[in-house]
C-alpha cells in the first residue's frame, strides 16, 4: 500500500552548500525574511531511507514531531501543501533579539522533496529543554523548575516544611550506614570539639562488633542442648483406710482399702544469680515417658495387678499419680519410671560400652567417643584415610578387620538399646498400729533439665525494647548529621559566591548545562558539539539515514495499527 512520504525538514544552507558557522562576534543581521519552499514534484516512497547529499547541516534545536496522516488510501497521496515557513537558526551565544535568518541561495541546488512538518493536533510529547542564553531566557522552550547545582557547589536548602517532612520520611526508609554518621573533614577542622564525637563513633563500632560476636556465640550455643543435672525427690505415700462392720446391720459395711500416691519435686538447688521468677516449676509427669506400678500378682490376680501410664500427644501434665485398691494386708509393689530424655539417649552394648567408657548417652556423643578411641589408638589407615583398622577388641565386636568410618553410624544401630528404667521396690505397709496409717518414703533420682541460662539467652535474643531505643537514637543521630551537612553545603555555597561571583556563576552555568544533558538523556561531548566540524564527519550521513528510517518505520507501525492491519 502506497503512503505519503515523511521527510524531516532540513535548515537551508549558505552558498556553496556550507553551513553558517556560529560566531559570537557576528553583527546583528537584518530582520528575518520569509523563505518560500517549493512544493515537491514527485513523491518518494517511505520504504527507502532518504539519502543526504553534501555536508550535514546543523541540527534543528526545536525539532517537531511528524503529523500522523488523517486520510490514508490505497494509492499514494500527494504531499500536503503548507504555507511557507520562516526558518531561524538560534545561535547559542547571541541574545534573543539577534536571531539571524539564513540568506537565500539562488545558486544552490534545490533540496529534493523537502516538506515542512506541521505540529500535530493531538497531545504532544514534552519538548527538549533548549540551552540557556545570556539574560536568563530560553528560546522557545518550556523550562523545568528543577534547580540545578554547579559542580562542587550546592545551593542552600530552600524546601518547605512539608517537603522537609517528606525528605525525612524517605531518609527513614533508606538503610543507614555507619559512614553516614561520620562528619566531613571540613566540619572537623572548623569545629575542634567534633573530635569527641568521632571518638564516640569509633568506640560504638568496637562495641557493636563485640555485641554482634556475642550474639552469634549465643545463637551457636542455643543450637546445642544445654542441660544440667538436678536431683528429683520422689515421695511414695501409702494410706490405709480400715473397714467398718455394723453387727446390727443398720449401715453397709466398709471394705478396708489403701491408697498409693507417687509425687515428686526438684530439690531447691538454684544458682545464686538466678531469681525464683525466672525458674519455671515443672510438673512431675514431665520428667517421664511412662510409669508402671506392678502390684503383687498373687493378691490381685493377673488382670488387675498392673497400673500403667504412657505419654501421648494429648497428655496433660500432672503433679502425681494415685492408685486405690481394697486390701488389709501388706502389698509388695514395683514402680518403674522411664525417663523422657531430650535428646534421646540409648543404652550401649556392654562390650562396646566398656571399650568406650559409656553406658547410656546420646548418639552423637557415642560416635564422638568412638572417634576419640580411634585417634588415641591410631587405628586410622595411613593410606586410605576413610578406613579404620580394627584392633582385637573392635574386631571381636564388629566381626571384621576393617570398617569404613562413614559406615559406623549404620553399624552402631545394632548395638543401641532403649535405656533401662528406674526401678523402685516399695512395700505398702498396712498392718500395724492405727496411729501409723499414713507412711511416706523418699527416693532421689538424677534427671536432666534445661539450663536456666538457656532461657536467659533466648530472652536476650528476642528482646526488642533495647533495639527499638537504639534505632530511635540512630535515626536522631543521622538526622543531626544530615542537618550539619546541609549547613556545611550552604556555607560553602555562599563563601564561593562571595569570593568570586563571576567565576562562581560561570561554573554554575557549566554545571547546569551538564545536568541538562543528563535530564534530557543527551550524550556526547559539549565542547566538540559546539564546533561545526563535528557534524561534517562521515558518520553523520549514516546516522541521519538510520534516524529517518527508524522514524518512517515507527510511523508505519502506528498507521497500520490505526487501520487495524496490525494488532498492538
Amino acid at each position: 500500500m502506497n503512503r505519503p512520504p515523511y521527510v524531516n525538514q532540513m535548515p537551508p544552507q549558505a552558498p556553496g552548500g556550507q553551513v553558517i558557522p556560529p560566531n559570537p562576534s557576528v553583527v546583528p543581521c537584518p530582520p528575518p525574511q520569509s523563505v518560500q519552499v517549493p512544493p515537491p514534484s514527485t513523491p518518494i516512497p517511505h520504504q527507502i531511507p532518504p539519502q543526504v547529499h553534501g555536508p550535514m547541516p546543523t541540527t534543528n534545536p526545536m525539532p517537531q514531531p511528524m503529523r500522523q496522516p488523517s486520510q490514508p488510501s490505497g494509492a499514494m497521496m500527494p504531499p500536503p501543501q503548507y504555507p511557507p515557513q520562516q526558518v531561524r537558526i538560534n545561535h547559542p551565544m547571541a541574545p534573543p533579539s539577534q536571531y539571524c535568518p539564513p540568506a537565500p541561495n539562488p545558486q544552490a541546488s534545490p533540496q529534493p522533496n523537502r516538506v515542512p512538518m506541521k505540529q500535530p493536533s493531538g497531545p504532544q510529547p514534552p519538548s527538549p529543554v533548549s540551552p540557556i542564553l545570556p539574560g536568563g531566557k530560553r528560546p522557545n522552550a518550556a523550562v523545568s523548575n528543577t534547580p540545578m547545582k554547579p559542580s562542587g557547589v550546592v545551593p542552600p536548602n530552600t524546601l518547605a516544611p512539608g517537603a522537609n517532612a517528606q525528605m525525612h520520611g524517605s531518609l527513614q526508609k533508606k538503610k543507614k550506614k555507619i559512614s553516614d554518621k561520620i562528619l566531613p573533614q571540613k566540619v572537623r577542622d572548623l569545629v575542634p570539639e567534633s573530635q569527641a564525637y568521632m571518638d564516640l563513633i569509633a568506640f560504638e563500632k568496637k562495641l557493636d562488633f563485640t555485641i554482634m560476636r556475642k550474639r552469634m556465640d549465643i545463637q551457636e550455643a542455643l543450637k546445642k542442648p544445654i542441660k544440667q543435672k538436678r536431683k528429683l525427690r520422689i515421695f511414695v505415700t501409702n494410706t490405709f483406710y480400715p473397714g467398718k462392720n455394723d453387727p446390727e446391720g443398720h449401715e453397709e459395711p466398709i471394705v478396708p482399702s489403701w491408697e498409693l500416691r507417687v509425687e515428686g519435686r526438684l530439690l531447691d538447688e538454684k544458682p545464686e544469680n538466678v531469681s525464683s521468677k525466672t525458674v519455671q516449676k515443672r510438673k512431675f509427669s514431665s520428667f517421664f515417658k511412662s510409669l508402671v506400678i506392678e502390684l503383687d500378682k498373687e493378691l490381685y490376680g493377673p488382670d488387675n495387678h498392673l497400673v500403667e501410664w504412657h505419654r501421648s500427644v494429648n497428655t496433660s501434665e500432672t503433679d502425681g499419680f494415685q492408685v486405690k485398691r481394697p486390701g488389709d494386708r501388706n502389698v509388695r509393689c514395683t514402680i518403674l519410671f522411664m525417663l523422657d530424655y531430650q535428646p534421646m539417649q540409648y543404652k550401649l552394648d556392654p562390650r562396646l560400652g566398656r571399650l568406650l567408657g559409656i553406658y547410656t548417652n546420646t548418639r552423637p556423643v557415642i560416635i564422638q567417643a568412638f572417634w576419640q578411641y580411634v585417634k588415641k589408638n591410631r587405628l586410622q589407615d595411613t593410606h586410605e584415610r576413610e578406613f579404620i583398622n580394627c584392633d582385637p577388641y573392635l574386631e571381636q565386636i564388629f566381626q571384621t578387620k576393617r570398617i569404613k568410618f562413614g559406615e559406623f553410624p549404620s553399624r552402631l544401630t545394632q548395638f543401641l538399646q532403649p535405656p533401662d528404667p528406674i526401678i523402685i521396690n516399695h512395700v505398702i505397709q498396712i498392718e500395724g498400729p492405727l496411729e501409723s496409717l499414713k507412711k511416706v518414703s523418699c527416693y532421689d533420682i538424677e534427671v536432666e533439665v534445661d539450663d536456666t541460662l538457656k532461657s536467659q539467652m533466648q530472652n536476650f535474643l528476642l528482646s526488642i525494647s533495647s533495639q527499638q531505643e537504639i534505632q530511635a537514637l540512630e535515626q536522631k543521630n543521622h538526622e543531626t548529621v544530615d542537618f550539619i551537612n546541609q549547613h556545611k553545603t550552604s556555607r560553602e555555597f555562599y563563601l564561593g559566591f562571595a569570593a568570586d561571583p563571576q567565576q562562581f556563576i560561570h561554573k554554575w552555568l557549566i554545571s547546569q548545562v551538564r545536568d541538562l544533558k543528563v535530564m534530557t538523556d543527551q550524550t556526547g561531548n559539549p565542547e566538540e558539539e559546539r564546533l561545526s566540524d563535528f557534524f561534517f564527519q562521515p558518520w553523520t550521513q549514516e546516522a541521519v539515514c538510520r534516524y529517518f528510517y527508524s522514524k518512517v518505520q515507527q510511523k508505519r507501525v502506528e498507521l497500520e495499527q490505526a487501520l487495524g492491519i496490525r494488532n498492538p
